[in-house]
């Protein structure tokens, strides 16, 4: 035996007798269950947010402030940033004015003519007919002097005629304005006054909304991922502000050939595993099969959605992150299934405590690393050495220790006939 191997016995040795030193842990176990699933392979995918959008300003201006940084998060409808509105503002107070006027003239119009209008009309209509009338009998009496006794002068008569006709038209003009003063305005007039203060109305709905578009907003709770402006900067109308990204939930995203497509089902839970985070093994959802491939590599996108963690204000997944998804790709197979709560992960790899007779009548754990595999709903499938008929620790195994004694408190029954979320099309 070398000097490394014997030290490497002694090592494994003394862990066996740490462990056995320990109380007795207290466990739940589970059996592990052999089932018909479907043929699977790791594709390599991308961490995508749900939605993203490039918010834009729809309107020119300096930017007067900045409410975010790169990385914040924002809600639906917040004010993201502030472009400068003295001058909208102005427009608005001074088709707000002349709304009023219109309206002010519209009232005036519908109320038509007060007591006192109509008693001053008719005051001056009557003043008329009283002129009239005096006008009138003076050129009858200038005309019988004329005509029948000779005593007044062509021009006399000519001047009373004159007057008389004058006044009987002032009198006319004076009847008729004291008759439309009566009947009030016309309905043509009130409709043209209504439509002019219409028209204003719009004007100023027009300036209020597009104030409202000084205000750059999120349409959706998301993340800050870039700024392409700041404060003091000269924004033109439909320049890019910010990029915003939804990572409440992602989809993974990855890239499926052409002959595996057939056996990818909408619906069906995979497993995720993300680089990054080696610890983690994540469950998600086929959401979508885009039907369009890659030309150059006869590819399709499969997205599958994943519920998102959030860390003290920071997404566990981020957008870019490399990841493995495990999709179905052939026929069915006969698959050892295990408890997802029984695994144990780190680095990157993935093991099992499974249960074994120690001395003294106890039962002791140990610790057998393992391949995985497809997901089957609450379970997922190990490939390991692994004995027939063993049985896993599926709670209390987080501090657990290989050749530890652990006092087993429940046993989970097996769950009846599980089957695969991704079956093979017939």
């Amino acid at each position: 035996m070398t000097r490394s191997l014997f030290f490497s016995a002694m090592l494994a040795i003394a862990s066996v007798t740490t462990a056995l030193a320990q109380p007795a842990a207290p466990v739940v176990i589970a059996p592990l269950e052999e089932a018909e699933v479907s043929s699977s392979q790791a594709f390599v995918a991308t961490v995508m947010p749900r939605r993203e959008a490039v918010i834009g300003s729809a309107v020119a201006g300096r930017v007067s402030e900045f409410y975010f940084d790169e990385g914040d998060a924002v809600e639906a409808g917040q004010p993201i940033a502030q472009i400068l509105t003295e001058t909208i503002k102005l427009q608005i107070a001074a088709a707000k004015a002349e709304l009023e006027l219109r309206t002010a003239e519209l009232e005036e119009l519908k109320n038509g003519s007060r007591e006192e209008e109509l008693a001053q009309s008719k005051a001056e209509m009557m003043s008329a007919k009283a002129r009239k009338d005096y006008l009138v009998a003076r050129r009858n009496r200038t005309a019988d002097l004329y005509e029948t006794r000779r005593v007044s002068s062509k021009e006399e008569y000519d001047e009373a005629i004159s007057a008389a006709e004058a006044a009987s038209e002032a009198f006319n003009a004076a009847e008729a304005a004291h008759g439309l003063m009566v009947k009030g305005p016309r309905i043509e007039k009130i409709a043209q006054a209504q439509a002019r203060v219409q028209v204003q109305e719009a004007v100023v709905g027009e300036l209020e909304d597009k104030l409202k578009k000084y205000t750059i907003r999120s349409r959706f709770n998301g993340y800050i991922s870039r700024k392409h402006t700041d404060v003091g900067s000269w924004a033109e109308q439909g320049a890019d502000m910010v990029d915003v990204v939804e990572l409440d939930e992602v989809d993974i995203t990855a890239y499926v050939a052409e002959h595996h497509v057939p056996y990818v089902v909408l619906g069906a839970e995979v497993r995720i595993e993300v680089s990054a985070i080696p610890d983690r093994i994540f469950t998600g959802t086929v959401v979508a099969i885009v039907p369009q491939a890659d030309v150059r590599t006869r590819t399709f996108p499969v997205k599958v959605r994943v519920t998102n963690e959030i860390q003290n204000g920071v997404p566990l997944l981020k957008a870019g992150m490399l990841a493995r998804v495990q999709l179905p790709t052939g026929g069915t197979k006969q698959a050892l299934l295990c408890p997802k709560d029984a695994l144990v992960l780190g680095a990157g790899k993935a093991a099992v405590y499974i249960t074994a007779p120690g001395p003294n009548n106890t039962t002791i754990v140990q610790l057998v690393p393992v391949q995985l595999g497809v997901t089957s709903g609450d379970r997922i499938e190990i490939i390991g050495q692994i004995p027939p008929g063993s049985q896993v620790v599926t709670r209390g195994n987080e501090r657990l220790r290989p050749g530890q004694a652990i006092n087993v408190l429940a046993r989970t029954e097996s769950l009846s006939s599980p089957t695969s979320t991704s079956r093979a099309p017939r």
